[in-house]
C-alpha cells in the first residue's frame, strides 16, 4: 500500500511539473542576439562605433536614466535599430588587440544594449527579476546570448568574466540591469575618448541619489547593496574601499568617512523596472 501511495504521489508531482513547464513559454529556452559574421568581416574592437546606440539612448532615456520602454517597444524602426546595433557588435573580434578604453566602452555598451534588448522582448514587465528563474526556466542573465566574433556571451559572462577582471571597478556604476537600484543608464553611449569622465560622472551621480547613499546623523553610512556584493573589487577591506570611493561621495559623507567614526550598512535594493512613468 505504501509503494502504491508513493507511486501515485510521484505521478501527480511529475504531471504537475509538466503542466507548469507547459504553461511557461520560455522555460529552458536560450535566446540569441547579434549574428555570425564571416571571419573576413570581423574587426578589432577599436573599429566598433556606438553612434546608433547613442542615438537610441538619447531618444528613449531621460537624464535620470529612466527608459521609455513603452514607446521603444511600440516602434518597429527603433526595435530594428537596436537589433542592427547588436549585430554590428557581433563583428568585433575580441582576440585582436585593441585599447583598454575601447574594450571597456565596448563591453559596457554591449551589456546595457543586451539588457535593453532582453527587457524589450518581454515588455510589458515590472522587473527584470520576473525573468531570472533560478532553477527551470528562462534567466535573462544566463540564457540571453550575444554573438561577439566567434563566441557567444551572456550578461553574466560579460560582467563577471570580462569587465570585472579588467580592473576598473567603476564599471559597477555604468552597467545597468534595468532596475531603479542600478546606476543611472546614461542617455549616451560610452566612448573610449571620454570614458574616464563618463565613469567619474556617473559614479558621482550614483552616490548623489538617496537610494544609494544615506546618512542618519548617528555615524551610520548606508550604501547600495552593490557595495555589499562587489565591494571587494574596490579594495580588500572596508577602509581600502572607502579610500577609493569617498572622493565620489557628497561632502557630508566624505567628512564622515574622513573622521573614521562611521559604520557601514546596506540599503535594500530596488528591483523595480527603471521605466519612465
Amino acid at each position: 500500500m505504501f509503494y502504491r501511495i508513493m507511486f501515485s504521489l510521484t505521478v501527480v508531482l511529475t504531471v504537475s511539473a509538466a503542466i507548469l513547464i507547459a504553461m511557461s513559454p520560455t522555460v529552458d529556452a536560450d535566446e540569441y542576439a547579434g549574428k555570425q559574421w564571416p571571419a573576413s568581416d570581423l574587426v578589432s574592437i577599436d573599429r566598433i562605433g556606438h553612434d546608433t546606440f547613442d542615438g537610441l539612448l538619447k531618444k528613449y532615456v531621460d537624464n535620470d536614466g529612466m527608459v521609455n520602454y513603452k514607446a521603444w517597444h511600440a516602434s518597429p524602426a527603433d526595435r530594428a535599430a537596436l537589433t542592427s546595433y547588436l549585430e554590428f557588435l557581433s563583428r568585433a573580434d575580441a582576440t585582436v588587440p585593441a585599447t583598454r578604453e575601447a574594450k571597456l566602452a565596448f563591453w559596457i555598451n554591449a551589456y546595457n544594449a543586451l539588457t535593453l534588448e532582453g527587457i524589450l522582448r518581454v515588455y510589458p514587465t515590472t522587473s527584470i527579476r520576473n525573468h531570472t528563474a533560478k532553477l527551470a526556466g528562462y534567466n535573462i542573465w544566463k540564457k540571453l546570448h550575444l554573438q561577439v566574433g566567434n563566441q557567444q556571451v551572456t550578461l553574466d559572462h560579460i560582467e563577471h568574466k570580462i569587465l570585472r577582471p579588467m580592473g576598473e571597478p567603476r564599471v559597477h556604476f555604468a552597467i545597468v540591469c534595468a532596475s531603479i537600484g542600478c546606476p543611472r543608464l546614461l542617455n549616451e553611449a560610452y566612448v573610449p575618448d571620454r570614458l574616464g569622465d563618463q565613469l567619474a560622472t556617473n559614479t558621482v551621480d550614483f552616490f548623489s541619489r538617496p537610494q544609494n547613499l544615506k546618512l542618519d546623523g548617528q555615524g551610520n553610512l548606508y550604501l547600495s547593496q552593490i557595495l555589499d556584493w562587489f565591494g571587494g573589487d574596490f579594495g580588500s577591506s572596508s577602509q581600502a574601499q572607502m579610500q577609493v570611493l569617498q572622493r565620489y561621495f557628497p561632502q557630508p559623507a566624505q567628512a564622515l568617512v574622513a573622521s573614521g567614526r562611521y559604520n557601514i550598512k546596506f540599503l535594500e535594493y530596488d528591483w523595480n523596472l527603471n521605466a519612465q512613468k
